[in-house]
């Protein structure tokens, strides 16, 4: 028999440091989502102290692992997209206590999936995408051809991710699985990088071409979140400055190789402002076209 989720709300709902929380049974096809524990507890708290605390235990035979965070960092979660697991919890798990149904409205939000986050998301995939395709053509040409496939696999998940985020579905955790169904074409690439019998720089050349030719012209669709930042502004910003934007901090990375390629494509503009007389040093300032 498995535990009695009452005994988990008997045990939170007297606590005034607790909002809400969500019980995640262990799906056994997937155990990982809950790190292998039988029942993950969601906890969110108002006391910033305990956020990220994490307590693992058994109770009634039962592997149980409490997981306390803060309403920020669980929205940050949903917005970046770093922690793969969150959506599959917040949309399959068992709301137990919500205070001023705040994850009941979580919820919602998600499978509404609003279009600023949409387009924050395609932003975060294509400025990954980005790094891994360019990486790859840059080892294929030195021959080096573990590490192409190796990135060059990691910028077609990317772009799965794109797909299905274009569709209006959040990536789930199986993404090919997800993308098969959404878009064959996608998968079938997928399956000639990895199955195909030709030789492994063929099959890696075959997906750059794709890359090239298809998602490339997806930059000003995918980087129109970033783009419009720009747009609101009249000055023009430091590379420092836009690595710092509040918006932008999960791309802080990825920014530097995707302000170069969308100054090479026209669709921003790289301007030159003399910061050192004397030593005719010039910072390069970027602005909406």
């Amino acid at each position: 028999m498995g535990i009695d989720k009452e005994q988990f709300l008997l045990k939170f709902r007297n606590d005034s440091r607790i909002i809400s929380v969500m019980a995640v049974d262990n799906p056994k096809q997937l155990p990982s989502l809950t790190d292998g524990f039988d029942i993950l507890l969601l906890i969110v708290t108002n006391d910033l102290s305990l956020n990220n605390h994490t307590t693992n235990y058994i109770r009634d035979d039962s592997r149980i692992q409490e997981r306390w965070v803060d309403p920020s960092s669980i929205e940050q979660w949903v917005r970046q997209g770093h922690n793969r697991n969150i959506l599959h919890w917040l949309l399959k798990g068992e709301i137990l206590l919500d205070q001023n149904t705040y994850l009941e409205g979580l919820r919602h939000r998600i499978l509404e999936f609003p279009a600023d986050l949409r387009e924050h998301k395609l932003l975060v995939e294509f400025s990954l995408f980005l790094r891994k395709y360019l990486q790859s053509k840059e080892y294929i040409l030195d021959e080096h051809l573990l590490d192409a496939y190796n990135n060059i696999l990691e910028a077609l998940h990317h772009w799965a991710r794109i797909v299905i985020i274009e569709d209006g579905y959040h990536p789930e955790i199986t993404v090919w699985r997800q993308i098969r169904a959404i878009n064959p074409g996608v998968y079938k690439l997928y399956e000639e990088l990895t199955m195909s019998k030709e030789t492994l720089k063929q099959r890696v050349q075959l997906v750059l071409l794709a890359c090239e030719f298809s998602v490339m012209s997806k930059m000003e669709r995918c980087c129109e979140a970033f783009i419009q930042i720009l747009r609101e502004n009249d000055k023009a910003f430091s590379s420092d400055e836009l690595q710092q934007h509040g918006q932008l901090i999960e791309i802080k990375t990825e920014l530097p190789l995707l302000l170069n390629k969308l100054v090479k494509k026209g669709l921003i503009k790289e301007v030159a402002v003399l910061i050192d007389e004397e030593t005719s040093e010039i910072e390069l300032r970027y602005t909406s076209v």
